[in-house]
């Protein structure tokens, strides 16, 4: 089938104005010109870096819809539907700044250390939950990072930066070619 990225998603917002601000402060993306003529109650944004024509899609179903019961404590028990999405970083001091910004929001529902990769997890202001990760990079990749991702541990981003160095870019040899 030949897929090598996600491209772009689109999510159901209850406040389209309110998510935008969401997106568009805590996580640095900015809003795009290609809402077609005529359409209302839809934004699409590109995040920062991407090389995506868009990489969200936010369509208003207004005030009346529920807040997504899809986090963390529910996901998978009651109803199908998608649990997160994952955006990469370039480097942990990127991370480090993101989950500043998101601790300021109030957004910020969690963090873990998956071994190979060093996460942030949050919820918008709908309850939609996505995940902000940095990708420890293929030649750093070491028989101990490989184990861990078979366990889900606490994330010490200050020892994580000290480890890999806060300017190192992830990802390389995985996501981003060598």
């Amino acid at each position: 089938m030949g897929i090598h990225r996600l491209n772009h998603a689109v999510l159901y917002v209850s406040d389209l104005a309110r998510s935008v601000a969401f997106y568009r402060d805590v996580l640095g993306f900015r809003p795009v010109a290609m809402t077609p003529d005529g359409f209302r109650g839809a934004t699409f944004l590109q995040a920062p870096g991407s090389t995506n024509d868009h990489d969200l899609g936010l369509f208003e179903i207004g005030a009346r819809a529920g807040r997504s019961t899809a986090g963390r404590s529910t996901a998978g028990r009651a109803t199908v539907g998608l649990y997160h999405l994952a955006w990469e970083v370039d480097t942990l001091d990127e991370l480090a700044v993101t989950a500043q910004r998101l601790v300021a929001a109030g957004a910020l529902v969690g963090t873990s250390d998956h071994g190979t990769t060093k996460s942030l997890y949050g919820q918008d202001p709908d309850g939609l939950e996505f995940e902000i990760v940095w990708l420890v990079p293929a030649d750093r990749l070491d028989d101990a990072a490989l184990a861990a991702r078979k366990r889900i541990g606490r994330l010490d981003l200050d020892a994580e930066r000290r480890r890999y160095g806060g300017q190192t870019r992830g990802g390389v040899g995985i996501s981003v070619p060598a």
